[in-house]
C-alpha cells in the first residue's frame, strides 16, 4: 500500500514531471515498487516517469476512491 505521500509523488510524476523534485524519498519507495522510472531524455537530462504498472495503480486507486 502506497502511503499518501508516496500517492502523491506518483500523481505529481504522471502530471508534472518536470517538476519533481528529484532528491524526494518517496522515490526511492516508488522505484522499488517499479511504479516509476528514470528516463535519459535527448537533452541529457534525467526525468522520473510512470511506468505501466504505475499508471495501473493510479486507476485502480482513483476507481477506490
Amino acid at each position: 500500500m502506497l502511503s499518501p505521500h508516496e500517492f502523491a509523488t506518483l500523481l505529481l510524476v504522471k502530471d508534472a514531471p518536470h517538476q519533481v523534485d528529484m532528491d524526494r524519498e518517496e522515490l526511492d519507495a516508488l522505484f522499488e515498487r517499479q511504479l516509476v522510472q528514470l528516463e535519459k531524455l535527448a537533452s541529457g537530462l534525467k526525468q522520473w516517469r510512470v511506468t505501466d504498472i504505475g499508471d495501473t495503480a493510479i486507476r485502480a486507486i482513483k476507481r477506490l476512491s
